[in-house]
């Protein structure tokens, strides 16, 4: 099976068709998706504000501890909201260019943070309560820009799939 007979597929799931042809469903399943991003977007931000050197009276590990369990929960809300939201317009969101650049700032973004965590975050408790090295505000200022242009994104989608 290709891809675009996939895509096909799952639009014509029931539960998509109904997404895509209620009057209600896929303005709340955005607005969901939206207010958890902004949820995600918002810890993400506080914790790369942290590594650019912000908030300097607050160690680095209790900026991230008290974050990311907002970032994970909204994030979880955001995927299955943003996923449901897919469904309904699979083949047309597949083949959209905002949307592919959206994805790509999304894994690009995890790879980021998954290179902050496995490596720069190893030494933590050397810098975590001065001004973080290069390799920590690099990441934060990476992690601000690609979170910018997946918000920026996600707005062009709309002006790109009726």
């Amino acid at each position: 099976m290709s891809v675009v007979e996939m895509m096909t597929w799952l639009q014509h799931r029931p539960f998509a068709v109904e997404i895509a042809e209620s009057t209600w469903l896929f303005p709340a399943l955005e607005a969901l998706h939206v207010l958890a991003l902004t949820f995600v977007v918002g810890s993400v931000a506080m914790m790369d504000l942290r590594l650019l050197g912000i908030g300097r009276d607050r160690p680095v590990s209790e900026v991230l501890e008290r974050s990311l369990p907002w970032t994970w929960s909204a994030f979880a809300v955001a995927l299955v909201a943003g996923g449901l939201l897919f469904s309904s317009k699979a083949l047309t969101y597949y083949e959209d260019l905002p949307f592919r650049i959206k994805f790509a700032c999304m894994a690009l973004a995890g790879l980021n943070m998954l290179v902050f965590h496995l490596v720069t975050a190893r030494r933590m408790a050397d810098w975590e309560r001065g001004t973080p090295p290069l390799a920590a505000r690099m990441a934060g200022g990476i992690s601000i820009v690609l979170w910018i242009s997946i918000v920026a994104a996600g707005r062009w989608i709309g002006f790109t799939t009726n």
